[in-house]
């Protein structure tokens, strides 16, 4: 389903996390949870925090809205996290979930996943403090520019992460490829990117609201990445678990992990 390109204004002014987390992580009818691809997602995080053995000083995890399961890996391999994020809604969100305040969405399954894929024995609680320890702050981020921290300068990281979130930002393929760039400016020289995007979108609906999304292929996904200084050590695709429901309310086939390593400035 086509809809005209949502803007970064739209989404400080009408985004609702609560609507947005309930409509794709509900633990039993979440559109990202029934398809498969939150199980995916914990599981490749895993691989490259742990096995492939991602770690340094600061990972900045760029439009992780209301989210915070993308860094329940993260936190044990990075000594900071850096959250950033566009809209105020979003962050503020994200602080309170980072709290386990009362009324933020219940991430208890995830989070045990995620302690079961380590098998240490971490309990949650444990978890969430590490969590709550290891993320110092969320800023303004706004990846459209070519320092997508501005006004602030940062030195350049070890890890950047971007889940789900450069696709909705981005009008057209040159501005994705643009875009790349911009994130790739806050990477050292061997640092490390992740991504994930869902393939194939033009739209999602999140409370009640539809949104616009920039439909990606693997083949292009593989080849900006590349023409962005990168090279490719993991990159896996999952098609999606057909439900014809849910794909009225976000029509992606499939969708992509991306472990990439900057091997140069472009």
């Amino acid at each position: 389903m086509e809809t005209d390109f949502t803007d970064k204004d739209t989404y400080q002014d009408i985004f609702d996390p609560e609507g947005y987390l309930h409509t794709y992580y509900n633990p039993k009818s979440g559109i990202l949870v029934v398809d498969g691809f939150l199980d995916f997602a914990l599981k490749k995080l895993h691989e490259a925090f742990v096995l492939r053995g991602v770690k340094g000083k600061t990972l900045i995890d760029i439009g992780h809205g209301p989210a915070i399961y993308q860094d329940l890996s993260a936190c044990e391999s990075f000594e900071e996290i850096i959250g950033a994020d566009y809209t105020d809604r979003n962050r503020e969100y994200y602080e309170r979930s980072l709290r386990n305040e009362p009324g933020t969405f219940d991430w208890t399954e995830a989070t045990q996943k995620v302690c079961d894929l380590e098998g240490k024995g971490t309990s949650i609680k444990e978890k969430r403090k590490k969590l709550k320890d290891t993320v110092k702050k969320t800023i303004k981020c706004d990846v459209l520019k070519s320092n997508p921290l501005e006004p602030l300068v940062l030195p350049k990281v070890d890890c950047v992460m971007s889940l789900g979130c450069l696709e909705c930002a981005c009008s057209d393929l040159e501005t994705y490829q643009n875009v790349l760039k911009n994130v790739s400016s806050l990477l050292k020289i061997g640092g490390h990117l992740i991504l994930t995007e869902v393939l194939n979108c033009s739209s999602y609906l999140s409370g009640g609201k539809r949104f616009s999304c920039l439909a990606l292929t693997e083949k292009f996904m593989r080849n900006a990445i590349m023409d962005t200084g990168f090279e490719i050590p993991d990159l896996e695709v999952i098609p999606r678990k057909y439900d014809k429901d849910q794909f009225e309310l976000c029509n992606h086939d499939s969708s992509l992990f991306v472990l990439a390593r900057k091997v140069r400035d472009v």
